[in-house]
């Protein structure tokens, strides 16, 4: 185990904010101030692997492995973010039973001196890396850890990668479940997912920031033409919360609030 500083990219964060998938979550997140550790603890238990998107370009993941029958979880970053951001996530849903691929999309960027290496082949390469350019590794994703485990998979997203999460769920039979952390219908381009999540009947998990709740972009709005069906479950923090997966980051305020309610919806589709 070794441990990489962590307080450029802290600095950086709480000078600016985060930006997420769009212009509504962009202006909620660019006025806040983002409170966390100034380390990040690696371990040496996963395996950095690569598989290809449907257009030739390397995706690369990190594999925390715990056996070839227990179910996969497919991690997708938030914007500028990378693979890392499940670090400690992942170990932690190992030790629940879950096999978990954390992914680089090409959209996203370096967190501290770990770089977003599907973003920087994607930039070599003169490909465009805006938030819908990631649904092609996302797909990849899914259809590598389906073919790898022999099983449908559970496909998990943050903030941008949350709401492609959703629409992936909607349309790819390897999907079996989707958890979403800050999702909104910010891409107007594949269609209105607050009218398409009323079709949904696989199992979910949509959480977010209390600040994220109510509003024209919050996970209310975005459900309000959905009717919650078994094992589909919205989820309110009675703290203030968090943006995204980094929720459930180690020492957050109110983290295992999200914990206790995450864990519960896995094991009740386990």
């Amino acid at each position: 185990m070794r441990t990489i500083p962590f307080f450029i990219y802290s600095l950086l964060l709480l000078l600016s904010g985060i930006t997420s998938a769009c212009s509504g979550a962009d202006e909620q997140e660019q006025t806040r101030e983002i409170e966390i550790d100034t380390t990040i603890i690696i371990d040496e238990d996963y395996e950095t692997i690569t598989f290809k998107a449907e257009d030739g370009l390397d995706i690369y993941a990190n594999k925390y492995e715990i056996d070839k029958t227990s179910p996969v979880i497919v991690l997708c970053h938030q914007a500028r973010f990378n693979k890392f951001e499940y670090e400690g996530i992942a170990q932690r849903l190992n030790d629940m039973g879950f096999n978990c691929l954390a992914i680089d999309q090409r959209s996203g960027g370096p967190i501290a001196i770990k770089q977003n290496q599907t973003y920087n082949l994607a930039v070599e390469k003169g490909l465009e890396v805006d938030y819908l350019d990631a649904i092609p590794d996302i797909k990849a994703a899914v259809d590598f850890a389906a073919e790898e485990y022999d099983q449908d998979v559970i496909l998990w997203g943050s903030s941008y990668s949350s709401t492609l999460a959703l629409w992936e769920g909607l349309k790819n039979d390897k999907v079996r479940a989707v958890v979403a952390f800050s999702p909104g219908d910010y891409f107007p381009e594949l269609g209105s997912l607050t009218d398409s999540l009323s079709t949904l009947e696989k199992p979910f998990f949509i959480t977010a920031a209390d600040f994220e709740i109510d509003g024209d972009v919050g996970i209310n709005a975005l459900l309000s033409k959905t009717d919650l069906g078994e094992n589909q479950v919205k989820f309110a923090p009675e703290s203030n919360g968090h943006h995204g997966s980094r929720a459930l980051w180690k020492n957050q305020a109110g983290g295992e609030q999200y914990w206790e309610a995450v864990t519960d919806f896995l094991n009740s589709i386990k």
